[in-house]
């Protein structure tokens, strides 16, 4: 599929605009992983810990990395949400197809900005980097201990692809 282009198309809406991470984000970036992630373990301390998924080199690592692209919704200079994506292809498969998949790993909206429109302009953003990037689907994965995303996430047309289950035991 070659390399992914840039992200090209900056989208904009009143003051706010998308666009690539940049160094100068990732002290807001962490803040915002902070918030998502106390979200998860207020809601599910059985499996989350109170920590982040990345620490400043992490978030600087994915900005540098080709692969994983880092968008956030800028608001007049101050970074109100990101998303961390990341490219998956299967190739070769004797069941699959081939195909090449945008993977949101992470959205998160500041909690100061939610209902805004925020979430909307981040996803848009990822999926038309998506097409862009010739990809076959955008992929995400939510906790179902978080109802607002799972909503959020079927107004932008997702739909279940497969669903993990559980049993505590």
């Amino acid at each position: 599929f070659g390399a992914p282009p840039r992200f090209m198309q900056i989208r904009k809406e009143k003051k706010m605009q998308i666009r690539t991470a940049e160094e100068r984000d990732i002290p807001a970036i962490l803040c915002l992983l902070k918030q998502v992630n106390e979200l998860h373990a207020k809601a599910r301390p059985d499996i989350f810990r109170l920590n982040t998924k990345y620490d400043s080199d992490g978030v600087r690592a994915l900005i540098s990395d080709q692969s994983k692209p880092v968008f956030v919704c800028d608001d007049g200079g101050k970074v109100k949400g990101y998303a961390i994506c990341m490219f998956k292809e299967s190739y070769g498969d004797s069941l699959m197809q081939d195909i090449r998949t945008l993977y949101i790993d992470d959205i998160c909206v500041d909690e100061s900005a939610r209902g805004k429109g925020v979430g909307k302009l981040l996803y848009n953003a990822a999926a038309d980097f998506a097409k862009a990037s010739g990809c076959y689907n955008v992929t995400l994965n939510v906790w179902a201990c978080n109802p607002a995303a799972m909503e959020f996430y079927k107004k932008c047309g997702l739909v279940p692809q497969k669903t993990t289950m559980e049993k505590i035991l």
